[in-house]
């Protein structure tokens, strides 16, 4: 009988099943990497949006220079709010020689001179409540401004009575008896009247209102140029 011949199975090589028991056990890594390049890729993702939305911002610049409405009809209003600007303010003193004399009668028997100091002061401002809707005129590119503006005008004196009083006075025999029996003896109305007069003339001849009209221009200029303008010229009333 022939002999069957049994197939041989050469044994399992020690090696290669150690190599296979290895890569079985290290199966989970390469899931590891997969996962850190996937969050890795999430924030480059973030990283792009955040950055594109800054950049988006930033050439809108919805808060820069561009949105400031600058036209005629905006700096009229902002002026306007200003309403009368005190521009500068005069200290005046005067004397008042007052006499008044009988025409009959010698000053010791009737009349009275009086010598009164007068204090006060004049506020010369600008109402800028009252210009035209043509009073600025802006450039095409809005870097210059021209204004018109009105001269000052004088307000009426306010008279301090703390520093105004009588320095001298005379007398006669009539008038002494009459202001002790009136119940004003010394009423100085007439005085204080006759300050504000001479107060009032003495502003008017003065240059306080040239003065307020330099101050109004510089104030005028400062505020412009702090809006962006770069060139500001101011002219007042009659000037070409």
């Amino acid at each position: 009988m022939d002999r069957q011949t049994r197939p041989s199975f050469a044994p399992a090589d020690s090696g290669a099943a150690a190599t296979d028991a290895t890569a079985s056990a290290g199966a989970p890594a390469p899931r590891s990497r997969r996962g850190w390049r996937v969050l890795a890729g999430l924030l480059f993702v973030v990283l792009l949006l955040v950055v594109g939305a800054r950049l988006t911002l930033s050439w809108l610049n919805p808060l820069g220079e561009q949105t400031i409405d600058r036209s005629g009809p905006a700096l009229l209003r902002s002026v306007q709010n200003l309403s009368r600007f005190e521009a500068a303010t005069g200290d005046f003193q005067v004397i008042v020689d007052l006499e008044k004399d009988a025409k009959f009668l010698p000053d010791a028997i009737k009349g009275s001179r009086t010598l009164f100091v007068g204090a006060g002061t004049v506020d010369a401002y600008v109402d800028f409540s009252t210009l035209p809707k043509d009073a600025f005129t802006v450039s095409p590119d809005r870097t210059a401004v021209t204004v018109r503006l009105p001269h000052a005008e004088l307000e009426k004196p306010n008279l301090d009575n703390k520093r105004s009083y009588v320095f001298a006075q005379e007398r006669g025999i009539f008038d002494r008896i009459s202001d002790f029996l009136s119940s004003s003896p010394q009423n100085q109305q007439e005085l204080y009247v006759l300050a504000e007069r001479k107060i009032a003339d003495a502003a008017a001849a003065g240059d306080l209102r040239s003065r307020a009209d330099q101050n109004s221009k510089a104030m005028l200029e400062g505020m412009l140029k702090s809006l962006g303008f770069t060139r500001v010229t101011v002219k007042y009333t009659g000037e070409p």
